[in-house]
């Protein structure tokens, strides 16, 4: 009797959820409603460091979602030191610069813009993250505690509501409930923090403070092979590819699936274009790296000793140096054809320096060998990308040499799927 009458339970539970009767986020016998994980990284971090960012916070996601349902909104890029050429206060989101389709293969993931349609700029609770004011004191164990706030905060107490007002990304955000956390740990440790929270969404500030659970792991990577560049970069930096450098992915031997799941491409698959690529940092890492940053002529020494080596003609540049250092580069190169990408000022308008930066890493990417600056970030996505398109070790970690006569090269950080 317990059984017949646990079957027909069973089919009416069937029919109702084919019928719609059930909400689509709960399943049989755990609560499956959706959260929604917002965060925000330090204002004065720059692009390629905030995507290394991402790759935390997402992993920390695919955490949460072993127990519950949560969705990452995706705060909106803009407002960078770096951005020259970009209006303040102007945002993009990230389906400007990435492909959320394939961002949601890893974990679920939604714009800020569409989480604000639907639930306007409110959050639940605001857990701003910090570094325990004492330091670490050489004892290092994973942990966490609400303590009173380092430094200034962006919310403010509205005595009238109770509740907090925040500015960010030009937008109004409200909090309910308000903390400062200090913490010392992996994305993970907050696991139990976020996990204990009944309620429906958290912000997590300043989540550069979380380290990442295991970098150069197999959900680092899955997470970084997610981050695709959106399509209308993509072809914009196939049409310079073919255009200026001879390149295009099936002479190149890169050419890959839809479906980042599907490609596993083995190490020295990848050719290259018939081309030199090097991202050469200028501006503030003379001063900051001064002894790591070449002079543009032992750049060029370094350069068209590459050139040599691998029987390439041309050169793809990609940096932050001014105009009058770029011609006098070409001018050290003259035996050679040096490129670099100059936007359309179409383009800059719908995409601006962010774009810029994208379709420079994507031709970086593509090259036969490539040469990076001293601890660049920019210099490091790069590499990962090469990683994931299967070019050899040896056409990939490699950096110029600057004043020192010790000239260590980049750690390999190799692909693990």
């Amino acid at each position: 009797m317990k059984f017949a009458t646990a079957v027909g339970l069973l089919f009416l539970l069937q029919g109702l959820i084919a019928l719609g009767s059930l909400d689509e986020t709960c399943e049989i016998g755990a609560s499956r409603t959706k959260k929604y994980l917002l965060y925000t990284v330090n204002p004065g971090e720059g692009f390629n460091l905030r995507r290394d960012v991402y790759l935390r916070v997402a992993n920390l996601v695919r955490k949460l979602n072993e127990v519950d349902n949560w969705v990452l909104v995706l705060p909106p890029w803009g407002n960078f030191y770096h951005w020259k050429n970009t209006k303040r206060n102007k945002y993009f989101p990230w389906s400007s610069f990435f492909d959320l389709s394939s961002l949601n293969r890893w974990v679920p993931a939604l714009e800020l813009e569409d989480y604000i349609k639907e639930h306007g700029g409110a959050v639940d609770t605001t857990f701003i993250l910090q570094h325990y004011a004492e330091g670490w004191s050489g004892n290092w164990e994973e942990k966490y505690d609400e303590r009173p706030c380092n430094e200034q905060v962006p919310f403010t107490h509205n005595d009238g509501n109770g509740q907090w007002d925040g500015h960010l990304w030009g937008t109004q955000i409200t909090t309910k409930n308000f903390s400062c956390i200090s913490i010392q740990g992996h994305a993970s440790t907050l696991v139990p923090l976020l996990s204990k929270t009944d309620v429906r969404s958290v912000l997590v500030g300043r989540a550069e403070t979380i380290l990442h659970d295991e970098f150069g792991g197999t959900w680092f990577w899955s997470a970084r092979r997610s981050m695709r560049f959106a399509r209308h970069l993509v072809a914009e930096a196939n049409r310079f590819r073919k255009e200026f450098l001879d390149s295009d992915d099936a002479r190149d031997q890169t050419e890959i699936t839809e479906d980042w799941r599907d490609t596993k491409p083995k190490r020295g698959a990848a050719k290259g274009g018939p081309y030199l690529s090097v991202h050469l940092r200028r501006r503030d890492f003379i001063y900051a790296r001064g002894d790591e940053v070449p002079s543009l002529t032992k750049a060029a020494k370094q350069l068209e000793k590459i050139l040599k080596s691998y029987d390439l003609n041309k050169v793809f540049i990609a940096t932050d140096a001014s105009l009058d250092e770029i011609e006098e580069l070409k001018l050290k190169l003259n035996k050679y054809e040096v490129y670099y990408y100059s936007p359309s000022p179409e383009f800059l308008n719908l995409w601006g320096d962010g774009g810029i930066a994208i379709i420079d890493q994507i031709i970086c990417s593509y090259a036969r060998f490539f040469i990076g600056s001293y601890e660049s970030t920019f210099s490091f996505r790069i590499q990962e990308e090469r990683e994931i398109l299967g070019f050899p070790v040896e056409t990939t970690f490699n950096r110029l040499c600057g004043k020192k006569k010790k000239c260590e090269q980049p750690a390999k950080w190799k692909i693990v799927y």
